[in-house]
């Protein structure tokens, strides 16, 4: 068995999708708005979404539809969450569905929706209902119909996010491709981020709902641009593929290529946060278990002062080491460690000697940031991304609805 990771989606797309963006005039700017994946016959479909109690109308319409075998399409508009839209918004969201049911051929239960943008205004209609028609009029399984697909997604992302990859078992070769979108209002707590990842490996819809919350959780569920949950957070797992279920022997190696897209994919996120310098890697060790030590390293990267002094190359273990000390899970002071960019810093609960101007250089040039902290001598272990904090961001968010 083998996996390849890539971030250009070349010739592993998988087989039986065809994909489409189209700009229909949701966004001001005039960019692509409306995408549409669709599967050449029905697929499985698998789907986790956002903890938040305040939900938007296409998360409670795919909760009800997911997991599913009969799956045909999933359309995507950009520019307005139909969120806090009440009836008015499930209407919209059931209408998008059954216009493109209509199109594909299937019964309006087959097709997903997402939505991502600002909340609480109503969808306008007759620009999605066209946007609708020319994404279909423009389904293609080639690279640039993935790309237009991928870029229609994105609100206020500056790239678009995606990966690809492949694995072999007994000589036959199933490729996986991922799609996401998030710059704010990021920190998924998945059961505003969108993230479709596709496979044309055959599986059960059991086995693609594990696989989904295996990866999430070790990806999307592990990164945070501002500690702000979305209305809209949704994670898909479409296949397409045909015939028998992957050989009990051939799940690791799924497994493992879908974690790999999906970290690949959340550390994009990360790194396109609005306004951000810096990618936090937060590495914890020696926690009592894994869940401790992830809700240390959350703690950690959602401190404004510990993402500011990333921000501005400032080696402060005060503030990492504090805020490992409020986290709430239990740690021992005096053997906490802390190590940035590889320099150790603080030791056994005391700071030490380093040359503190070099290590700020070199905070500064690196994009990514890796922060070591070793809070005890305990088995649990975690990574955590997060993005630093910028006069950028705060300018952005002040004005983003005015």
């Amino acid at each position: 068995m083998s996996s390849n990771v890539e971030v250009e989606a070349g010739p592993l797309l998988p087989s039986g999708f065809k994909f489409a963006g189209v700009a229909c005039g949701i966004k001001a700017s005039g960019k692509r708005d409306l995408s549409l994946i669709v599967m050449d016959s029905p697929g499985v479909a698998a789907g986790i979404y956002t903890q938040n109690q305040i939900v938007a109308a296409p998360v409670i319409l795919c909760r009800s539809r997911t997991p599913g075998t009969q799956i045909r399409a999933v359309v995507t508009n950009s520019g307005n969450a139909n969120a806090c839209t009440g009836q008015q918004g499930m209407q919209d969201a059931e209408t998008m569905c059954g216009q493109v049911a209509a199109l594909v051929g299937c019964a309006a239960e087959d097709v997903l929706v997402m939505s991502t943008g600002v909340i609480g205004q109503v969808l306008p209609m007759d620009q999605v209902q066209q946007g609708i028609d020319a994404a279909h009029a423009h389904l293609s399984s080639e690279t640039d119909a993935f790309h237009n697909a991928a870029d229609a997604i994105c609100t206020t992302d500056d790239r678009r996010k995606i990966a690809t990859s492949h694995f072999s078992v007994a000589g036959k070769q199933y490729r996986v491709a991922a799609m996401a979108k998030g710059a704010g209002m990021i920190s998924p707590n998945m059961a505003t981020m969108l993230a479709v990842v596709m496979t044309d490996a055959p599986i059960s819809k059991s086995l693609a709902l594990e696989i989904l919350q295996s990866a999430a959780n070790r990806s999307f569920n592990r990164v945070s641009v501002d500690g702000h949950t979305s209305t809209n957070d949704t994670m898909l797992l479409l296949s397409s593929g045909q015939g028998d279920e992957l050989p009990r022997e051939a799940i690791t190696a799924f497994q493992n290529a879908v974690d790999e897209i999906s970290i690949r994919v959340a550390k994009m996120l990360v790194a396109d946060g609005e306004g951000a310098s810096h990618i936090m890697a937060i590495q914890v060790q020696g926690a009592a278990s894994d869940s401790d030590a992830e809700q240390i390293a959350r703690t950690v990267g959602a401190s404004p002062l510990v993402k500011t002094a990333i921000t501005g190359g400032d080696p402060n273990w005060g503030r990492i080491v504090s805020a490992a000390g409020y986290a709430g899970a239990k740690i021992d002071p005096p053997n906490v460690c802390l190590s940035i960019c590889g320099t150790e810093i603080y030791r056994n609960g005391s700071p030490l000697d380093y040359d503190e101007a070099k290590l700020s250089q070199q905070m500064q040039q690196s994009q990514e940031v890796p922060v070591l902290l070793i809070v005890g001598e305990g088995p649990g272990v975690a990574e955590f991304w997060a993005s630093d904090l910028t006069t950028e961001y705060v300018k952005f968010n002040s004005e983003y609805t005015t």
